[in-house]
């Protein structure tokens, strides 16, 4: 039905998520309309993508050996907000009410599944060696999202610590006007924006 090359490039687009089949289809077209040079850039961008890193303090996505929030001193350095993924980050900056640093979990925990590949072992780390007061847990209102955020505020309050360092650490939750059930990554900056300014301490 197609040449070739442009039934491949529907295949590898509807691979995508939410793609579906027919949206690919619309996706090809367009690229096939577009000249040389646009298709060239877009080509490159692509390919540019391996070039990106891992964050290997917060596991955020970056272009060297750490990303652009944990490179800025300008962050307040007292306070991680941990997150499930890297886009979560980019929804909470566009609301202007956070300045502090950011941990990326890489999910949930599912069940049936205890989050051994869960990046909370790092987390419980920086926490203890760095100078943190405050953490935000700002995983999804979901089910999976409300578990883990009760298991990490049970892990953190169990780190072998002194007292004097135990009580300086505040744990607090988004507030709630997320609604349940919602991704961070769909929230409008409104909404967000309330939900970290009225973040309450988790209890």
């Amino acid at each position: 039905m197609y040449p070739k090359a442009f039934s491949r490039l529907i295949q590898n687009l509807s691979s995508l998520p939410s793609v579906g089949p027919k949206m690919a289809e619309r996706l090809v077209l367009f690229l096939f309309k577009q000249d040389m040079e646009k298709l060239t850039e877009f080509a490159e961008n692509i390919l540019e993508i391996k070039n990106l890193k891992i964050c290997s303090r917060c596991f955020n996505i970056a272009e060297a050996e750490f990303c652009e929030f944990c490179k800025d001193p300008k962050r307040d350095q007292c306070s991680i907000c941990v997150v499930e993924e890297p886009l979560d980050i980019i929804s909470i900056e566009r609301t202007h009410s956070y300045a502090g640093l950011y941990h990326v979990l890489g999910g949930v925990i599912q069940v049936g599944n205890t989050g051994q590949d869960l990046k909370i072992n790092e987390l419980l780390s920086r926490v203890e060696n760095e100078n943190t007061t405050e953490i935000i847990l700002a995983t999804n209102p979901t089910t999976e999202g409300d578990a883990t955020a009760l298991y990490l505020k049970r892990k953190l309050q169990s780190l072998d610590t002194d007292s004097a360092n135990q009580a300086r650490l505040k744990i607090t939750r988004l507030g709630r006007g997320l609604s349940t059930g919602a991704d961070l990554e769909y929230a409008d900056e409104i909404t967000l924006s309330s939900a970290l300014t009225n973040r309450t301490e988790l209890l």
